[in-house]
């Protein structure tokens, strides 16, 4: 029963990792767009969500 639980939530950390790197895309592009807007506010919004991403992408590699 173990075995089976590890092999579904592989299947889905492979699953969500495509996923989590578009929106780990999209949130940069939005960066950029704040950077050049010097939307100082975006930016950090941008920075703090880019941070969850990174901390899940790091747990689903693990």
């Amino acid at each position: 029963m173990k075995q089976v639980i590890q092999s579904l939530q592989r299947n889905e950390a492979e699953k969500r990792i495509p996923v989590l790197k578009m929106e780990i895309d999209y949130e940069l592009a939005t960066l950029h767009d704040a950077m050049i807007a010097s939307d100082k506010d975006g930016m950090v919004k941008c920075k703090d969500k880019l941070e969850e991403l990174r901390q899940e992408m790091i747990r689903l590699e693990a």
